[in-house]
Order: structure tokens, then sequence, then C-alpha cells
């Protein structure tokens, strides 16, 4: 039965690499070919691994692990009596460790409901057995298949054993030092000999004694016509017992908290105190196209000592965030970064709580000495973006909240980092007591109880229905707003948990980060007794957002108006790369969770690495694809993320100036809209959005890895006035 599960041959030949379309095997990713054992020679089937409908671009469990729903097709069974004492066949998946077997559900030949499974690397089995109520396998395998990640194999030999840690000799004097590493995955041979091709670089920020120390982000209330002044320079602070010079607006990491009330505008005197040119960008916020910050596109940059005026018009509620648009790479992960909290015009909007929080959630990359440089000439990182190992909540690496037993608290979550996508959790804290703050290690297990988390919105607008989820999935700049009510007194981390893989050896590593810490005490001094814990077991419907998107409905299953290619071509890449991403390229996880690949990622440069948007219908790749539409137009856009790609990795999809609605992925409907600015698409999957085309002007379409972005995975739609 096709399939198209086994491993595929190989990435492209050598030379500028790139699918040239669509591939046929991208569906390897998504489909278990079964086999046929010896008690049933004449049986095939295949195993759909599909989306688990979520409010997120990815659905995982709390500790990270990707769920699939599982469809069988199976045909060539003969009955169960003709191999003995039998009356069903039973389907059972497991572990590579072949602990826990669990049951999944009985079986035939036709097409079968298997449920989910979450596990890493796993088995399916089908069986035989005395009856379809059996909990326990002891019949003879009819049929076996294995998941896709199971393809995933140790880059060499010496997987186990210590490489290189010493640079090679070499030729020529080198002008970079390492970047951090694992300290428990060495590096394969080859890899300790490289470096980017390109300047190391930090801002010269002058004397460190003339530098400011950073300030606590403060909150400024903005009435419509409201003007603030923002200004970017230099600031020093200490980070994890290191002294470093970041960038901040206003003094203050991250930047002001910006409160709004919906439908106003606000002027902003901007000014340019670094030694880069830079803009602001007003991410998510539908305003007039002359303010929207994109340098090239909509203004000219401001140059070091100039001044820019912005008019921001603030037409949704929710929460967004400014940051700049030139080398964010270095801009925004040096600090250049804020939220703007758009408040709604009615109190009910939201349900009630008892207080709220806005959390802007990063991380930075340091080394003994401060912050490691960039590239000077390109940005490097370019493979897969740059990872930081100091995680880091509203600019500090250790967040603390004291809430009061039985309170509702309101979270607003903004993804701020250069590539990392979170899946966050409230843990009870003495499960979690061995993490450092801030920096990865190994979870200490994965059962730990979460809180349960009421997910409300996203980026542009509420859900459709508030909905219960375990954890939270944040790709770069996306934004979601969670409601957690705390029972029970003591403490409780949030946990970054998540799946990697240590390429070297073709496993996959737990990872967790513990954030911070809400301490949840007995009483409210001076205050009543909450009265919000009823109300948080109710789930509310939105009836403004449904009735908001219900003219929209009946182009939801009609065919896309265009599509997108999200793809990579790589040319002159160093042999020890080319040799590893061999190995790494017949699986990949449908998200990069950490930079376990430190200097493979580190020495690729847009020298080597170009990351491309490709029209799929014309070929136009980035900035020379050519859309234009009208105001009032409604387009449906399919993304293929390329399986086929040399690296295929998440991309977190922007759009300025519009919003648009997140359909379906991998076929699968989504029954719950909420209206988005960023979309995460998987690696080796589909998605398709429904875009409103409501705002006039030259809008930027990128990918928002900082990185991903510098390399020009970019593209320019104009939408023309009515």
């Amino acid at each position: 039965m096709a399939c198209a599960a086994g491993a595929p041959s190989g990435p492209p030949a050598s030379g500028p690499r790139g699918a040239p379309g669509l591939s046929a095997q991208t569906a390897d990713l998504h489909c278990i070919e079964l086999f046929a054992a010896a008690a049933a020679p004449g049986a095939r089937g295949a195993i759909a691994l599909g989306r688990v409908p979520s409010p997120f671009g990815v659905t995982v469990t709390p500790e990270g692990h990707h769920v699939r729903e599982l469809k069988a097709t199976i045909e060539g069974l003969p009955t169960p009596e003709a191999l003995g004492p039998y009356t069903a066949y039973v389907a059972w998946a497991t572990p590579l460790e072949l602990d826990p077997v669990v049951k999944l559900a009985a079986v035939g030949n036709g097409e079968f409901a298997l449920g989910r499974v979450a596990f890493n690397k796993y088995l399916i089995w089908i069986s035989a057995e005395a009856s379809p109520e059996v909990e326990v396998r002891g019949g003879p395998l009819v049929l076996r298949g294995r998941s896709p990640s199971t393809r995933m194999e140790a880059h060499d030999l010496l997987a186990q054993a210590p490489s290189a840690t010493q640079r090679a000799a070499r030729s020529h004097a080198h002008v970079w030092e390492h970047p951090p590493t694992y300290a428990d995955i060495p590096m394969l041979p080859g890899m300790m000999d490289l470096e980017p091709r390109a300047t190391p670089f930090l801002p010269d920020a002058g004397s460190l004694a003339d530098v400011p120390a950073s300030r606590p982000h403060e909150v400024i209330r903005l009435p419509d016509g409201g003007t603030l002044d923002l200004e970017a320079g230099f600031v020093r602070r200490t980070i994890a017992g290191r002294d470093v010079v970041m960038l901040a607006f206003n003094g203050q990491h991250p930047g002001p908290l910006l409160e709004v009330p919906a439908r106003a505008t606000i002027f902003v005197d901007f000014v340019n105190r670094t030694p880069l040119p830079t803009t602001v960008h007003w991410h998510g916020v539908r305003l007039d196209n002359r303010f929207d910050g994109v340098p090239g596109l909509t203004q000219r940059e401001v140059a070091p000592g100039e001044r820019f005026r912005y008019r921001v018009f603030f037409r949704d509620a929710g929460i967004y965030w400014y940051h700049p648009h030139h080398r964010e790479d270095i801009q925004q992960e040096l600090g250049l970064y804020g939220n703007i909290l758009v408040a709604p015009s009615r109190p009910d909007y939201y349900g009630p709580v008892d207080r709220e929080a806005v959390l802007m959630l990063d991380d930075i990359l340091l080394d003994r000495a401060g912050v490691v440089p960039f590239g000077g000439e390109s940005a490097n990182y370019m493979l897969m973006g740059r990872f930081g190992n100091l995680a880091l909540v509203n600019g500090e690496p250790d967040y603390r909240l004291e809430v009061a037993r039985g309170e509702v608290v309101r979270f607003h979550l903004t993804n701020a980092s250069n590539t990392r996508t979170f899946n966050l959790s409230f843990v009870p804290a003495e499960a979690v007591a061995s993490l450092p703050a801030g920096s990865p290690a190994l979870p200490p297990g994965d059962s730990a109880p979460r809180l349960p988390i009421k997910v409300v919105a996203s980026d542009v607008s509420r859900f459709e229905r508030e909905e219960l989820a375990r954890s939270v999935v944040l790709a770069p700049a996306e934004r979601y707003v969670v409601e957690v009510r705390f029972d029970a007194p003591g403490a409780f981390a949030l946990v970054n948990h998540v799946q990697g893989v240590n390429h070297r050896q073709g496993v996959f590593r737990a990872e967790a980060i513990r954030l911070g810490t809400v301490e949840v005490t007995g009483t409210r001094t001076g205050r009543p007794a909450p009265s919000t814990g009823p109300s948080f077991e109710t789930l509310r419907e939105h009836a403004e957002v449904v009735a908001d998107i219900d003219p929209y409905r009946d182009r939801f299953d009609a065919p896309p108006d265009r599509e997108l290619v999200l793809t990579l071509e790589v040319e002159d890449l160093p042999p020890a790369i080319e040799q590893s991403m061999l190995y790494d390229w017949v699986y990949f996880n449908p998200v990069e969770w950490t930079g376990t690949m430190p200097m493979m990622n580190w020495a690729t440069t847009g020298r080597e690495v170009r990351w491309v948007l490709r029209d799929a219908a014309t070929g136009r790749e980035n900035e020379d694809i050519a859309w234009t539409f009208r105001v009032g137009d409604v387009v449906k856009l399919r993304l293929h993320n390329d399986r086929s790609a040399f690296h295929a990795m998440q991309h977190p999809l922007h759009i300025h100036g519009q919003r648009f609605l997140v359909l379906a992925q991998d076929g699968v409907p989504n029954h719950n809209l909420a209206w988005k600015d960023t979309v995460l698409v998987p690696a080796g999957s589909t998605t398709d959005i429904l875009l409103e085309l409501s705002n006039p002007g030259r809008w930027m379409v990128h990918c928002h890895v900082a990185e991903h972005l510098e390399s020009g995975m970019r593209l320019v739609i104009d939408v023309a006035p009515e």
C-alpha cells in the first residue's frame, strides 16, 4: 500500500540546493508504512499521522512530546481464526524500549481510527488476539511499522566516544572564539575547526563606566492623542554574574510597557542613540503603512543621532509589541523590544480575573566574557537561528510573582526571541527544584502535574471559544493571552519543557528551563478574598468573534488562491556540515526546539545559506514575488514547508498590517479560530490561512526567525485602496 513512508533517498545533489517545487516525499514525515509479518504474508497497510487540533501551531504534551492522531488503512488480513484461537486484530504502540505497550484499538481490513500517540520514537504492532477486549498483547504479530522519527540515527559510528574538543591547527589566524556548546553533546570531528565567514561584531559603546545602568521597565499609560518620547541607546547590566552592554528603549529592559485604549492614536517621537541605523516596527498593529517601520519600504532608516515621528493607531484590543526592523538579529537580541497592552473598550471583553501580568519571553547567548559576538557583514547562525543559553522573562532570568491562594491571573505572553519556540507550563516548584533559573538542563521527569491553563486570545483577537490546555506553545513573535488559577498554597515554576534532538547520537533529548516562580500565599492582605475562581471553570464563547468571522466561512473550503513554498538553498558549506546533514536529513523534528548543533549553526552566514519564500505558480522568490491586491480582497494562501529542503525547520511567518485566520494544517480543519498576524509552520507541513486585505500600502511578509529574515526570507505585497 503506497504510503511514501520509506526513508527518503537524500538531499538534492551538490551545488546550489533547494527544492524546485513540492516534493512527493513530504508525506514520509506523516505516514507509517506497515509491513507484513510471517503470520500474514499477504497483509499490508499504512498509518496516517494526523494533526491533533489545538490553539497552537503544533500540538505537544507539557513535556514537549509531539502528539499525533493515528488513522490506519489495512488490507489483506486473513480472518483471525485462520491463525489460531483468535477472534480479533488489535493495534498497539510502544517506544523503542518496548515499555510501555499501549493498546490503541481493534482493527481489521479497512480504515480505523487508532487514537493519539505522543512517544518520541515508537513502533506500531498489529497482532491477532483472543478478544478485542484484551489489554496485554499476547498473540502473533501480523503487521508492524515504525515512526518516521526512528530513522534518525547517530551522525557517526563514534557517537559515544569523545570528539575533538580543540581547534585543529590551521594555516591562517582565526578571529572568532568558539561559542558555548552543550557539555553532554560532543561535537563531530572537524566541527571545532569551523568559524563564520564574517567578522565578529559587537556595537561599540565606548567606556563601560560611561554607559548608564539599565532600569526595570515601567508602565506608561497613554490616552488617545498622547505622545511618547522613545530613545534607543546603550545600557549596562549584570546578567547571570556577567557585566554586559546591551541596547534598550528609554534605558529599560525590556522597553516601556505601553498601555493604550483600543481605537486610540498615539504619537511616538523616536531618536536613535545607537551606532546602528534602525527603525521601530509596531508588530501586529494594523496602522497607517507610512509608520510600519520597515526600512526601504515604508521609511528610510533612522541613522544614528536622527529622529522619526510615528503615528500609531490601535484598531484592535490585545497584546502587541515593538522592535527594530534592521539587523533584528543584533538589535532585538540585545534588548530593543517592548510590549503594548491595548485595553478593550468593554469591561467584559475578557472574563473576570484578580490580576494581570505581561510577560516578554526571550533568550540571550552569553559566554564567559558576555554577549557572544554577531556576524558583522552578515548574520551568522543563519541555518537555525541564534538560540540563547539563558532564558529571560521581562529581561530577568528568574521571574517572580506573588499571588494569594485562589487568585486567577491573566498572563499576556509575547515571544521576543530570535528563533526559540517555547512550550510553557506551570509545575509545582518542588518537581523542578534542581533546575537552575534561566539555563537549560535535563528535567527530573515527565510526570509532574501541571496547572490547567485557559487559552483566551492570540495575536489580534480572542478565540471563538476559550479552551483549556496544559501547556502553551509560542513561536517567535506570537502572542497568547491565557488565564491560570492558583488554588493551592506553595510555589509553582513557569517551565519551558521540550524534546530537542541530540543529532550526534540520533536521539531525542529532553530539556527544561525554569523561567520563574509564582509564590502562592494563604491570604490577600488588605484585599477581599478572590471571587473569580468559579468563573475560571466557565469556557466562554465569544459571539463577537464568531460573528466577525462568519462572512468568511464560505471561503474556508475553496481551493487556495496563492501558494508559497518555504525552503532553503545552500552553497559552499564546509564539508563537515555537508556530511553531518546527510544523516540529519532523513528526519526533521517538526520544531527545532533547541540549539543542539551550535558549532554547525554558528558557522553559517549569508554566504552559504539563503532561506526562500517561493511562489509555487511562477517560481519567483522572495522580493522578486509580485503580488498585488485591493482592499476588500480575501485570499486563501497555502504555505508548504518544504520537507526536501537541505535543512527543513519551522518558520513563524508574519504578515505586516493585515490579519488572517489559520484554517487548517495538513488537511485538518481548525474549528476554533482567532485572528492572527504570525503563524507557526512546522517542518514538512502544509498550512492554509485566509488573509483579509483591509489595509492599503506595501506590506512585508517574512519569517520571524531573525536570521532567516536577514538571509532574504521576505516578500512584499502591494494592497491598493478600494
